[in-house]
């Protein structure tokens, strides 16, 4: 989640997004907001095709994990991996940078999925099955992986992201303590290639889509998260849905996913049984980047969807303090 202020500023108009489309080749008056979270996304056509335009500013991304990230999913394409892909603009760059009063923005634009978003109230055990299958299949790519240039955050940048935040909310003592809890635990877990390497680290279902007709494969999309951590994180993130509660049917459908992604991975019982300390730390992950995007500068005349979302995203960081109060 970016910073409100950022997200308030960019979508007062679309002028950022209508100067940066002029950097590729697309059909006039076809420019649409899609989303927008941790980076902004328009919907455009080039000759009635579907493409997307990404950008960010600069104090969110850096152009040096952004070019990792690019070499990283051409890799993947280049080994037969399902993802869609960056576009070249018409000067024949992937990444271009727009200098604005504000500061700079770097756009990139990707070719559309293919497939359909699967709901997690109506998923079928199969499908989740090769989800797992998917997940488990870009784990072995990832195994393989060496960047030429640039590399991926990993996961100590996410504690040192964390510890700057925290210090500047200093009455979130709780938070500080996991903080404290969480990283003596993964310095103390073995790093080996089976277990360790880079992750998507987004790996749910608005991020993949199915195209049942093509055996059952699944798209993916938004690496814009991914990091050197724990395979098993990944699989902890992409199930959030089904974790909560004791459901016996999200039960069912989480042994279809581990099922699904042990037919590519070794994946030990005792890892699965780790599964809710990584909880912990995604947790505390997101809430540390709730409390950054909810710390801003004064707005004037803020848009009709600020109010609220700034209440959904408070909740939501109130419901994520509770949980690091759970005894280890």
């Amino acid at each position: 989640m970016m910073k409100l202020e950022n997200m308030a500023r960019v979508l007062a108009s679309d002028t950022v997004a209508q100067r940066l489309i002029q950097f590729w080749e697309y059909d006039e008056g076809t420019l649409k907001l899609y989303r927008a979270s941790s980076n902004f996304v328009y919907a455009f056509e080039r000759n009635q095709v579907p493409y997307f335009l990404r950008f960010s500013f600069e104090q969110e991304k850096t152009i040096e994990q952004l070019k990792a990230e690019l070499e990283y999913m051409q890799y993947l394409h280049l080994n037969g991996y399902p993802t869609v892909t960056p576009i070249q603009s018409i000067s024949g760059e992937l990444i271009e940078t727009l200098m604005t009063p504000d500061g700079k923005y770097f756009a990139v634009a990707f070719s559309a999925a293919k497939g359909i978003n699967l709901n997690s109230d109506t998923i079928t055990e199969k499908q989740v099955e090769e989800w797992g299958k998917s997940l488990g299949s870009l784990h072995c790519l990832a195994k393989k992986f060496e960047p030429e240039s640039e590399r991926r955050k990993n996961w100590l940048d996410t504690v040192q992201f964390m510890e700057s935040v925290f210090q500047k909310h200093p009455t979130e003592l709780v938070a500080l303590e996991e903080l404290n809890r969480v990283t003596t635990w993964l310095q103390s877990i073995p790093t080996g290639n089976d277990v360790y390497g880079l992750i998507h680290y987004d790996f749910q279902l608005d991020n993949i889509f199915f195209e049942e007709n093509r055996d059952h494969s699944f798209n993916v999309i938004d690496f814009d998260d991914a990091m050197y951590h724990w395979y098993a994180l990944d699989i902890v993130t992409a199930l959030d849905d089904f974790m909560e509660g004791d459901n016996p049917h999200s039960k069912l459908l989480i042994q279809s996913f581990l099922n699904g992604y042990r037919s590519k991975m070794i994946l030990e019982n005792d890892v699965v049984a780790q599964f809710a300390y990584y909880q912990r730390y995604a947790n505390l992950f997101k809430f540390a980047k709730l409390l950054r995007s909810l710390n801003y500068q004064e707005i004037n005349d803020t848009p009709p969807w600020f109010d609220s979302l700034k209440e959904k995203l408070v909740r939501v960081a109130d419901e994520l303090r509770k949980t690091f109060q759970k005894s280890w």
